[in-house]
């Protein structure tokens, strides 16, 4: 089963960086992938997954996949560990602050495998 990539970027490119047993529902991992961090999350015990940089720039530190994951209005989003600001998993929006995002990743689940694409 194919996953749709959450944030409607094409991707040309497909890398497996994890399988999707390896994330724990409602919970996220951090991947390296094109020597960056990303924060890689699964909604409860489906294949819905979202990725996005690992980097909180608030709390200047490498740590959105420590986040708790929720849902705030309607749109999924996780909560920053370090200063609790809550971004939007689809588009890396600051959910208080929507000057400020953080870059989000093509990601799919394909026959269990997690993917992250390489945008055109």
């Amino acid at each position: 089963m194919v996953q749709a990539i959450p944030n409607n970027k094409t991707a040309t490119q497909w890398q497996t960086v994890c399988q999707i047993t390896d994330i724990k529902p409602n919970t996220g991992v951090c991947a390296l992938f094109n020597d960056e961090q990303v924060a890689i999350f699964r909604l409860g015990e489906t294949e819905r997954v979202y990725a996005l940089n690992n980097y909180d720039p608030f709390g200047k530190a490498y740590v959105l996949s420590r986040g708790i994951v929720g849902d705030r209005n309607g749109v999924v989003k996780v909560a920053a560990p370090i200063y609790k600001q809550n971004i939007s998993l689809e588009t890396g929006e600051y959910l208080d602050d929507p000057e400020i995002k953080v870059p989000t990743y093509p990601v799919q689940v394909v026959d269990g495998s997690v993917q992250l694409g390489t945008t055109v």
